[in-house]
């Protein structure tokens, strides 16, 4: 009996002993999940409580120089649901079929998800969205956000660019200057109950979204609409494959005006449009192929072998190292022989004793090869490199071409002879046209761009975009010259049809054969610029495979006289004494 008292005793210490260890153990974990990991279970608890919707910010606006605004934001909204908040589930599906003009079964699918937010449709047009939400439905979202929108649809459409779905910049400008022209997204934080139900009493927290920056661009939208009608006018004529024009001031290098014709409305870049009209077909592969021809900038995505308006670059290196003068006398029977190879002028019979001006006037191949030889392949490449012809222009756009040339090791006096007159190589109109500046504007090798500043949305000036400009590539003297000799070149010789009543312009033509050599496929071009004595703007026409008459100087040289008719007034060029 003692044993059984003491074996009692024994068992209620050890009872009250092991309630008293579990009750330090409880307080334990209770202070240590109370104090020690209470921050923790302190944002869980606040993560389930709360939720966070994102606010999206404006991206920045895309404006011309004038301050005319090439893109800017449209409102639309984003409709969804909260599960958990819906009372009338059948009342929001048959609501949002209709008013979103979506399949029942599509909007049923995602209404009955059960799921924190589901989003049913974006790019909702705002009175849509508003229509919804006077429906005052329990459970419905209409959150108000931005599309890009450009008020002049395909006016430089390759330029400027466009945004996807995410409002992220594609091509052209907007994905160039993405950085500047992308906001801060900003946030709603709403209370919720333990179902997730939001409470009516709680107020919600805003944080506002930070508005992303103004591009101001050199683009002119006056010159950049009545380059595209004269590019478009002569692609109809000629039944072209495209033609492309730049327009840009040889001194600083901004581009007034940028022109691919074909272009494409910046509104609906995912419809495929080909000469034929607008094309209707399922997403694929080959679809997506034929998006990025259209949507491909020709001006510096492509290149092409300039021909004749290369002769310039040859000209300018000769005057230079004094191996020939606007007098030197040469003599044309119509072709001449490098090696074994027999090259023709474009006037078979010949143009006869001319000196050199003359010879530039006529635009005569014969010559110019023996300038080349004169020259050498050192020097010949060593003014390639002056000029900058063996690397990108460094233009404010994405995908530029780079030179396909000869590497120097591999010229002989055939490549060298052939190089001299535009042929053999290919270059980027754009890059034609910063090597033309440099020839007319005294010597100095401009950047080529878009961009000028960029501003915030009240349009203060927060950053001025600076390019690198080469001084001293060509001396002035030559410069003169060659200005003197293309300014003939368009009153006296075969760029007449480039020739501005009023105005002194000087420019030079090119008829360029495409290869293979004898498929009848010709590239007409043009290059121009006013005054000749001290040019403020550079122009340039291509016209890719014209039908009928296919000469530079009867097909693209009365693009840029009808183009300057415009525009010299508009620029308050003056006028020729």
């Amino acid at each position: 009996m003692d044993n059984f008292k003491v074996y009692n005793k024994r068992m209620v210490v050890i009872f009250f002993v092991g309630c008293m260890l579990a009750m330090v153990g409880l307080t334990g974990r209770l202070v240590y999940l109370m104090i020690y990991k209470s921050s923790y279970y302190y944002t869980k608890a606040i993560e389930v409580q709360e939720r966070e919707r994102t606010i999206k910010a404006a991206r920045g606006l895309i404006v011309d120089r004038n301050g005319v605004i090439l893109g800017d934001n449209k409102t639309v909204c984003t409709v969804s649901v909260v599960y958990n908040q819906v009372t009338d589930r059948e009342r929001v599906i048959e609501v949002l079929s209709k008013e979103l003009a979506m399949p029942e079964d599509e909007v049923r699918k995602k209404v009955e998800k059960l799921s924190s937010r589901e989003k049913i449709k974006s790019n909702v047009d705002k009175e849509i969205g508003d229509i919804i939400r006077s429906y005052d439905l329990d459970g419905v979202k209409v959150d108000e956000d931005y599309k890009r929108y450009y008020p002049f649809e395909s006016l430089a459409s390759k330029v400027i660019g466009f945004t996807g779905a995410d409002n992220q910049g594609i091509i052209g400008l907007e994905v160039e200057y993405e950085e500047y022209l992308t906001g801060t997204p900003g946030q709603i934080l709403t209370v919720t109950d333990a179902r997730g139900v939001e409470l009516d009493y709680a107020l919600e927290e805003r944080v506002e979204p930070i508005d992303g920056n103004t591009l101001v661009t050199s683009l002119d939208v006056n010159i950049q609409k009545y380059a595209t009608q004269a590019a478009e006018k002569v692609l109809e004529a000629k039944q072209a494959n495209y033609v492309c024009i730049i327009v840009m001031n040889p001194k600083n290098g901004e581009i007034y005006a940028m022109v691919n014709v074909p272009e494409f409305d910046l509104n609906d870049p995912f419809t495929l449009v080909t000469a034929e009209g607008t094309v209707d077909m399922e997403y694929s592969g080959e679809k997506q192929n034929l998006l990025n021809k259209m949507w491909r900038n020709n001006c510096i995505n492509d290149t092409y072998e300039p021909g004749s308006t290369f002769k310039i670059v040859t000209a300018s290196a000769a005057l230079e190292e004094k191996i020939v003068t606007i007098d030197t006398p040469f003599s044309c029977p119509g072709y001449c022989v490098v090696d074994d190879r027999r090259i023709r002028c474009h006037k078979t019979v010949g143009h006869g004793a001319e000196t050199f001006l003359q010879a530039t006037m006529n635009s005569c191949n014969p010559v110019f090869v023996n300038t080349g030889l004169k020259l050498g392949v050192d020097k010949y490449y060593e003014y390639l490199d002056k000029f900058g012809l063996l690397k990108k222009t460094g233009v404010d756009l994405p995908g530029e071409a780079g030179t396909i040339i000869h590497k120097k090791e591999n010229v002989g006096n055939v490549e060298l002879a052939t190089m001299s007159f535009g042929q053999s190589f290919q270059i980027t109109p754009l890059k034609l046209l910063q090597v033309a500046s440099a020839i007319v504007n005294g010597g100095d090798l401009v950047t080529p761009h878009f961009g000028v500043a960029i501003a915030d949305k009240y349009g203060n000036v927060i950053e001025t975009l600076n390019y690198e400009t080469e001084e001293g590539v060509l001396s002035d003297e030559t410069s003169e010259t060659m200005r003197y000799m293309l300014g003939m070149v368009v009153s006296d010789g075969g760029g007449s049809k480039g020739a501005v009543e009023g105005y002194a312009v000087g420019g030079k033509t090119a008829t360029s054969e495409k290869l293979p050599r004898g498929n009848g496929k010709y590239i007409a071009s043009f290059i121009g610029f006013a005054p000749v004595d001290d040019p403020e703007v550079i122009a340039m026409c291509i016209v890719d495979e014209p039908t009928g008459i296919y000469y530079g100087g009867t097909v693209a040289a009365p693009v840029i006289r009808e183009l300057y008719e415009n525009i010299l007034p508009y620029l308050n060029i003056k006028s020729a004494d």
